[in-house]
């Protein structure tokens, strides 16, 4: 079982870290969204499962503090990374698989977390009703994702890379599909702003991160090498200078759906 990450686990946390703090606040506001929600299964602690948990930027503050928490991704090679992070105190249970043929029986879990795994995602339908199927009765599912500003820089290279790719939006069109999907079936839904943090970007920065992005990496090197260097001088102009610095104010948020028990 391979997966495009494979690849690119070694490097994949370099340009896209959270500053100190971020991950341990994230896990604070979701336990605190779940224990709003009292606790069905009478355990005493939520069983969490995390779809797509790839080197663990989100998912290893659980694992510090000894929450009862699994971690399932695709690529081996990412949760190689993430299982690198632990000592020999907090050991993560950690399974390699398809988040759309979970190895799990029927409503096991209280809560099942998707962060951050919606960008360019097919198929994200069978992967939300894989995770629902594995949530037990009165439990949450847990949609997240960093917000960056819509006329920022990366938001900006983005586009246009998308543009030079001919790429439709799939990553905003999959995740809004799946709120909106979420929301017609949840029997109660609520919106968590999280953290918010000072960014520092450039197009330097953006050029050397998206370089090594996993589907990007499948292309053709002739096509990448391409779309990079026609961006790269589009952003030359847009913005005075690859190394350019522009703050930018980012986010954590949080869509938090409720199922009730039959």
């Amino acid at each position: 079982m391979t997966s495009p990450f494979d690849a690119i686990a070694h490097s994949f946390d370099r340009d896209r870290a959270l500053p100190n703090g971020v991950a341990e606040t994230v896990r604070t506001t979701i336990l605190s969204a779940l224990a709003s929600g009292g606790n069905p299964a009478g355990r005493e602690k939520p069983r969490l499962l995390d779809l797509g948990a790839g080197t663990g930027r989100i998912g290893w503050p659980f694992v510090a503090a000894g929450d009862d928490y699994v971690g399932i991704d695709l690529s081996y090679g990412m949760l190689r990374v993430f299982a690198g992070r632990c000592d020999h105190g907090h050991r993560a249970a950690l399974v390699q698989g398809d988040g759309r043929a979970l190895p799990f029986a029927d409503a096991v879990f209280d809560a099942i977390l998707l962060v951050q795994i919606f960008g360019g995602l097919r198929g994200w339908r069978g992967l939300v009703d894989e995770g629902r199927r594995v949530l037990g009765p009165d439990g949450a599912l847990v949609l997240g994702r960093t917000v960056t500003p819509g006329d920022g820089v990366d938001a900006r290279m983005r586009q246009c890379l998308l543009a030079l790719l001919n790429t439709r939006h799939e990553r905003q069109n999959a995740r809004e599909d799946a709120e909106r999907y979420l929301t017609g079936i949840a029997s109660a839904a609520s919106h968590l702003v999280g953290p918010d943090w000072r960014a520092e970007r450039s197009p330097r920065a953006f050029l050397a991160r998206d370089a090594t992005a996993a589907r990007f990496s499948q292309l053709p090197r002739a096509t990448r090498e391409d779309a990079m260097r026609t961006l790269a001088a589009w952003a030359q102009t847009q913005f005075g200078g690859l190394d350019a610095m522009f703050p930018e104010t980012h986010r954590f948020e949080m869509h938090v759906f409720r199922f009730s028990g039959e």
